[in-house]
């Protein structure tokens, strides 16, 4: 159906969203710049730590839900409760951005050579980067089956581009992020039959001054190196821009596509 066609009914249907990884960074930094632009009726976000500085914002359209990405049962009670509340409220899900991702805790760092790979830390990368985010779209599909333009973003890495990869190393981080686009590639094809005003994307936003990528910024140009403000202004600019037909893509902070 054309997009000037879709049968919508905003005095209907208020808009509802949910910020997956909110206790942080750039997860943390959406939800403030929601909050401020008053995109939604409703915002939901997601933590793991009980002192997260999400717990700290006071607004009454913000609901705070604990959730951990690796547990899908923890993922499917967050789903059920905003299931029951926007129909309750006669609102509709039209954002779902997950921003939880894992790159590095304690002694487990980014491996640089073969010598470094184990299974423990291999499975903790495709746990949280790949196999929570396909998951998160396998339980809020059913709230996508409506007709208002909506939008599943995952914060991918360029770093994870087989077409791009000319330095090799972090074999666990590429490779679970690899996995996570074909995942939602997939998710997209899938998504086109059963929610077809869906957006699926996944999006490179850049290196960000945060605890992520803290350790590996000795290298970065401090021009290519983003505040969480400017990372998240400018991942909203794309995701404003995003026609139906880019469903399925990878994009880079500055809207140009990236390859696979």
């Amino acid at each position: 159906m054309p997009h000037s066609l879709a049968i919508t009914h905003p005095e209907q249907h208020a808009t509802t969203a949910l910020i997956v990884g909110a206790g942080q960074g750039i997860g943390l930094e959406f939800v403030r710049q929601f909050l401020q632009t008053h995109r939604v009726a409703q915002l939901y976000a997601t933590y793991r730590s009980p002192h997260s500085e999400l717990l700290s914002l006071a607004d009454p359209t913000l609901r705070c839900l604990p959730m951990d990405i690796t547990e899908e049962a923890e993922i499917a009670a967050v789903v059920q409760q905003i299931q029951v509340e926007t129909s309750t409220l006669h609102q509709r899900l039209t954002w779902v951005i997950n921003c939880a991702g894992w790159l590095h805790e304690g002694t487990l760092q980014p491996e640089k050579s073969l010598r470094q790979l184990n299974t423990e830390q291999l499975l903790r990368y495709f746990q949280v980067n790949s196999i929570g985010a396909v998951l998160l779209a396998k339980q809020v599909q059913p709230l996508l089956k409506h007709g208002d333009r909506a939008i599943l973003a995952t914060l991918s890495a360029k770093i994870g581009s087989i077409g791009d990869n000319a330095l090799g190393g972090w074999y666990g981080y590429r490779a679970s992020k690899a996995a996570l686009n074909m995942l939602m590639k997939t998710t997209a094809i899938e998504y086109q039959r059963t929610c077809p005003r869906a957006i699926v994307v996944t999006l490179h936003p850049g290196t960000t001054n945060t605890q992520l990528s803290r350790p590996f910024q000795n290298h970065v140009p401090p021009e290519k190196l983003f505040s969480v403000e400017r990372t998240v202004r400018q991942l909203l600019t794309v995701l404003d821009q995003l026609q139906e037909r880019d469903s399925g893509g990878f994009f880079s902070w500055d809207g140009s596509p990236l390859p696979w």
